[in-house]
């Protein structure tokens, strides 16, 4: 796809949106222009191509499409067969998997999709079809009590929030957390590392249907034949949720014991994150649960949104790509040079490095917590997100650390001297912000003040590595 091309696609886009509501052209012509100016360190942001982007804006997104390729509700969807057949065909080839089921619209829907085909393959009640026509809202908690004990009290064991999992997985707010009862592990707290030897203890004692692993926000690599052989034990489905590696699983940097694909009864995903593609979920299931995950629809979603599942198969197209598997070592080889630049610095970082595409930096050392590290980041043109470290003081809120990631960035072309560079900018930031009072005149969690001409210096820094990766070079809007 040419630059000119892609140039005039989006010029002559934003001019008919513009014609309807041209604040919105606006906003979207900032938002370009802001995140080609900003060092974007979200782990779970990164930068989808063109060809991803416009595939999502066409008519695909007026049809309705309830049911599986073949068996719709609607008339009408031969073409919609076609994209999602494209799709899941891609992402067994990508990943190596006996079913993909690519319907779902984001990481929750595919963890509900997950737990209910588990809740339908391993339990026999007649309270599931009542479940499934009730408005998910309404229900009270003495409804989940009953619901619970009609599926015979299911158990679900999964990586706490603190120690780097995911709301999904078991946190008692979220709607996984009132489905099952759960307990959670976490990991050692002298080195911050997953101990599996604990884990397995847990899971004896505890005997759940489901164990859960993945993580949201931990910095190493699992080893998911021990995760598997634990299961086994006790008759759980093993469930790993790769949302934040499913892109270095594509791109066979974690292979054998590290690839969750194969040893995972269900494997959960985001399409977005290191895989680059649209924002959107999936699910990847052993045949033993592939008729289970194929009822998504209706048993938890509506209708697919098939201009995103035309998305992901472009996606998934370009991530068979062996550019692809270069990308996605240079995002494991750039989050280590990142982690080396903070230690060279004396920061502190949990576990004391990494080996995914995740850098988790705990800020107290500087005297701030994550929600002041964040802003303050922010105020200098650098965009991370505060973060919960291991049996964090200062609880999911306020937090005390940042969780950066190098997938963004990485698809820009940094690489190891710019990551040296960001990992200095960042302690220079922080080195000399301040934690603020409150009204009362004590500590606050939340102000903070930032040395004068900190913010300057740094966006000037970023700039020059910036202006040397341009991000989306050769669009240029008319």
């Amino acid at each position: 796809m040419t630059d000119s091309l892609v140039s005039s696609a989006y010029t002559q886009a934003l001019e008919v949106i513009g014609q309807v509501e041209p604040r919105i052209a606006d906003a979207t012509r900032q938002e370009l222009a802001d995140q080609r100016s900003s060092l974007k360190l979200i782990a779970s942001e990164n930068y989808a191509s063109p060809a991803v982007l416009l595939t999502m804006g066409t008519w695909f997104s007026d049809k309705y499409a309830e049911g599986t390729v073949g068996h719709r509700f609607y008339a009408g969807c031969q073409n919609v067969d076609t994209v999602e057949s494209l799709a899941a065909e891609h992402a067994r080839e990508l990943f190596g998997a006996p079913y993909a089921y690519v319907q779902p619209h984001s990481g929750i829907d595919a963890n509900l999709v997950a737990f209910w085909s588990i809740l339908a393959n391993r339990v026999e009640s007649p309270y599931l079809e009542k479940m499934q026509a009730k408005n998910v809202n309404e229900l009270t908690e003495a409804d989940w009590e009953t619901l619970r004990h009609e599926f015979g009290n299911q158990r679900l064991l999964g990586m706490s929030l603190d120690a780097g999992g995911h709301l999904t997985h078991g946190f008692r707010p979220n709607i996984s957390g009132k489905m099952f009862h759960q307990q959670q592990y976490g990991t050692d707290p002298e080195t911050g590392l997953l101990d599996y030897d604990v884990v397995a203890a847990k899971a004896r004692e505890f005997k759940p249907l489901v164990l859960v692993a993945g993580y949201s926000a931990y910095p190493r690599r699992v080893d998911f034949a021990r995760m598997r052989e634990i299961a086994d034990e006790v008759g759980a489905v093993l469930m790993v949720d790769m949302a934040h590696f499913a892109g270095l699983v594509a791109g066979k940097v974690f292979t054998g014991d590290e690839d969750p694909v194969p040893h995972a009864h269900i494997t959960t995903t985001t399409t977005h994150k290191s895989l680059r593609g649209p924002r959107g979920g999936m699910v990847l299931a052993q045949e033993e649960f592939a008729a289970d995950v194929d009822r998504g629809c209706p048993m938890v979603l509506g209708g697919p949104l098939s201009h995103v599942m035309a998305a992901k198969a472009v996606a998934f197209a370009e991530a068979r790509q062996s550019s692809f598997k270069a990308y996605a070592q240079q995002v494991a080889d750039n989050a280590k040079s990142l982690a080396e630049g903070f230690l060279t610095r004396d920061a502190t970082l949990v576990t004391g490095g990494t080996d995914n595409h995740i850098v988790l930096l705990d800020v107290s050392s500087f005297g701030l917590t994550g929600r002041q590290a964040e802003s303050a980041l922010l105020d200098a043109g650098v965009v991370t997100n505060r973060n919960s470290v291991p049996a964090d003081p200062n609880g999911a809120w306020y937090t005390s650390g940042i969780r950066l990631g190098t997938p963004a960035l990485t698809t820009r072309g940094f690489g190891h001297d710019e990551f040296d560079k960001v990992a200095e900018l960042i302690v220079d930031v922080l080195s000399n912000t301040e934690a603020g009072t409150t009204k009362a005149g004590g500590p606050s969690k939340a102000s903070y003040v930032l040395g004068d001409g900190v913010a300057e210096r740094t966006k000037a820094a970023s700039a020059e590595m910036l202006d040397k990766h341009p991000l989306y070079p050769g669009l240029v809007l008319g």
